[in-house]
């Protein structure tokens, strides 16, 4: 069996669930590792045993030996550094989202067929146990025409700053760092739908709130409290084209007593609930069943998630077969981020 050469670009946090499932795969190699910050870089090449550190991605891309690469960057590098990848014949895993706009997420699908390399966005919640086992029941049509989704993902005292908290950067606020995971996860269940409108509110009301004491919280690496200019709190319905809809709301700082984190759909035949914690519920004989299905976990995996990513990724790579999480899905979901920044700046439903 081959074995992938390896290239990580961006060394910071999430760079971890990409490396460690990376070092565990027989078919891998992390060959390469690639920040802006030299010394972040070299303590992961050390770390993981990687023979080249570069602080220029481009250096990275132009050794012949890189088969494919994680793109771990800032989310306004991901386009301009998929697209190079891609032209430099590498194949592509990138973090999600796939970009911070529809003309960017354009630019790589173009670059993604021009090129015929695989390109897999980062859409982990996907490739969890309990989402797999719950979609393998929704394509066998046990619940029937899934019409309606909610999901909810709140963060009471969660504004990580930095990068994050910085919309040049990051291209938005909780909506596309969060929403984004739910937003995919309920439209793959839901059979990835065609998009018909969407009516969408942002509210910029709290900042970051590093006034407050007595309760921590997660810091970005360049966390700075004076930088804050993405909304706080986003929601949005959106409708589909088969009369379906998904009703969104998401958070970094909220005046909530508790952070929260729900994920239900509903179909006529029955509903499940994949966050908190995985449940079916259908009728028999006349009767309502609550069913709680005998998995190794009842919530998301994150761990066990990146591996089958990334174990996907290394298996689409050298076999040629078309990725989970396509490009194409990438560019449906930015179309739906960008239409609800837009309605909630124009106060008006976005018609796609």
């Amino acid at each position: 069996m081959s074995i992938l050469n390896i290239g990580v670009i961006g060394t910071g946090g999430i760079s971890e669930f990409h490396l460690n499932p990376y070092a565990k795969h027989p078919n891998a190699n992390i060959y390469a590792v690639c920040d802006l910050n030299g010394e972040r870089a070299a303590a992961a090449a050390e770390k993981y045993g990687a023979s080249k550190v570069f602080t220029d991605y481009r250096e990275l891309l132009a050794d012949e030996a890189v088969d494919a690469v994680s793109i771990c960057t800032w989310n306004n590098s991901h386009a301009e550094i998929s697209i190079a990848a891609l032209q430099a014949g590498k194949h592509v895993l990138v973090e999600k989202p796939l970009c911070r706009t529809v003309e960017e997420a354009l630019a790589v699908q173009a670059a993604v067929h021009a090129s015929g390399k695989i390109l897999q966005v980062g859409f982990v919640r996907r490739y969890d146990p309990n989402a797999r086992m719950l979609h393998e029941f929704a394509e066998a049509g046990e619940f029937g025409e899934i019409y309606y989704a909610k999901a909810s993902y709140i963060r009471r005292l969660g504004n990580p700053g930095g990068w994050f908290s910085d919309s040049e950067r990051s291209g938005g606020g909780p909506l596309i760092d969060l929403g984004v995971h739910v937003i995919d996860l309920c439209w793959y269940l839901m059979g990835r739908p065609k998009v018909k409108s969407v009516s969408g509110n942002t509210y910029r009301k709290l900042g970051n709130r590093s006034h407050i004491r007595n309760l921590s919280q997660y810091k970005a690496a360049d966390y700075d409290a004076a930088k804050n200019d993405v909304e706080d709190m986003a929601n949005a319905l959106i409708r589909f084209e088969n009369g379906a809809s998904l009703m969104i709301d998401v958070s970094f700082t909220l005046h909530a007593k508790s952070n929260e984190g729900t994920v239900k759909l509903y179909g006529d035949k029955g509903g499940f609930e994949i966050d908190p914690a995985v449940a079916i519920i259908t009728e028999k004989n006349n009767t309502i069943l609550n069913i709680e299905p005998q998995t190794d976990s009842k919530s998301f995996q994150v761990e066990h998630a990146f591996e089958s990513e990334i174990g996907h990724f290394i298996e689409c790579a050298l076999s040629g077969s078309q990725p989970l999480s396509p490009v194409e899905d990438g560019v449906e979901i930015m179309k739906i981020l960008a239409a609800i920044y837009e309605s909630a700046a124009t106060n008006a439903e976005v018609i796609l």
